[in-house]
């Protein structure tokens, strides 16, 4: 999901730069609500984890590899604000150390991982998580479904961005269709990685998973309201 250099033109990497820059200013904004003593080493702990976990390729056939995207794994994690930050950080590091991602089409990656893959995961994970019985097992799999959805998402964000920039002499719909056959099998490795992740956090320390405090604040509620009886 990287793009290198040179795969967009100017004006469209440039355009992609001005709404991720504004993208990270609003997460900047929002993630101040969300950080707190608990939720700050959480926010670390989360950017190191996609940051290792990107580095790590897997087979999807035809020759091509896939590796984490990690939007929606970090959104139910810590919140969509500061995943939004933690994988923008991952996405600078990479870029400027590893040359992993072009230096140019930073705001680009940042576009498609760091908001794109973040909040249509994390809608996603709402609507699933509204959808599933209120049950802190259900996280990881409402985890999951975000994951699965949203990596394909990106790939399609990125064809829409490659329709109107794309310096390749390559058809577009070509392109969407391979970009998003490979990142469905992709997303299928996102959805299980996110699900294990979630599912063992909240099986632990269900208090440090943005995504299942909502269910933790029912649950404290009921028994509340049974104790009262």
């Amino acid at each position: 999901m990287h793009v290198p250099d040179g795969f967009l033109d100017a004006p469209t990497s440039i355009a992609t730069a001005v709404v991720a820059a504004g993208g990270v200013a609003a997460a900047l904004r929002g993630a101040r609500r969300d950080l707190d003593d608990a939720v700050a080493p959480m926010a670390g702990l989360v950017a190191v984890f996609i940051f290792a976990g990107q580095m790590i390729n897997f087979p999807v056939g035809a020759g091509t590899s896939g590796h984490l995207l990690g939007g929606a794994l970090a959104a139910v994690l810590v919140g969509p604000w500061l995943a939004t930050l933690s994988i923008t950080v991952v996405l600078l590091v990479q870029a400027f150390l590893f040359a992993d991602g072009g230096v140019t089409a930073l705001g680009t990656n940042v576009l498609l991982m760091g908001i794109v893959g973040v909040w249509v995961g994390y809608g996603a994970f709402r609507l699933a998580r509204w959808a599933l019985p209120r049950r802190l097992s259900s996280v990881g799999i409402a985890a999951a479904v975000g994951a699965f959805v949203s990596v394909p998402v990106a790939a399609a964000a990125f064809t829409a961005l490659f329709a109107v920039g794309g310096q390749a002499p390559i058809p577009v719909g070509s392109v969407l269709t391979a970009m998003v056959s490979v990142h469905v099998l992709i997303g299928i490795g996102e959805a299980l990685i996110t699900a294990l992740v979630v599912g063992s956090v909240v099986a632990v320390r269900p208090d440090l998973v943005h995504g299942a405090r909502p269910l933790l604040a029912t649950q404290e509620l009921e028994i509340r309201e049974a104790a009262r009886t």
